[in-house]
């Protein structure tokens, strides 16, 4: 069985030349992670809206780079097959090409990294309160396996001019 992935853009985001990309490159991430069965939205946005969402949802002010909610309910399709609704990314883009710039890296990477991240919250991982710096090197369990899982995508991109 494979997963399933719906990848959209907010009214705030223009719709992105390589859209189509993603749900590939998610599959790819959730090969790697050997997880199966799952259903993921994601959600292109503005900054606007993410601190609009991030408000609401975390009490912060401020956009950030993505929010994650998990969902975990199952339910089985006309065929017969479980699925689990792992859950919602909200990505914003422009802070991803913030980050891009401060980790001085691309922002094909970066865009990569933030859906390996979402991905891994969505399956119950967390990294407390430990965020990577620039040139720092990840403590936790979970921003370890986001960086070897990265590593393992160098070669598969999602933007163009990469």
């Amino acid at each position: 069985m494979a997963n399933s992935f719906l990848v959209s853009v907010h009214e705030s985001f223009p719709q992105p030349l390589w859209l189509d990309r993603v749900a590939p490159f998610l599959q790819s991430v959730m090969d790697i992670l050997q997880y199966d069965g799952e259903e993921i939205s994601v959600l292109f946005c503005s900054d606007t809206f993410m601190a609009e969402m991030n408000g609401t949802y975390r009490n912060s002010s401020g956009p950030t780079d993505i929010l994650s909610f998990e969902d975990g309910g199952t339910y089985i399709d006309a065929c017969g097959t479980a699925w689990t609704c792992a859950g919602d990314l909200l990505i914003s883009m422009e802070s991803v090409e913030r980050n891009a710039s401060y980790f001085l890296t691309d922002p094909d990477t970066e865009l990569k990294r933030v859906l390996i991240h979402g991905i891994l919250h969505l399956n119950g991982m967390d990294h407390g309160t430990e965020h990577i710096g620039h040139s720092e090197v990840p403590q936790s369990d979970m921003l370890l396996l986001q960086e070897r899982t990265l590593a393992a995508c160098v070669n598969t991109h999602i933007i163009d001019g990469v």
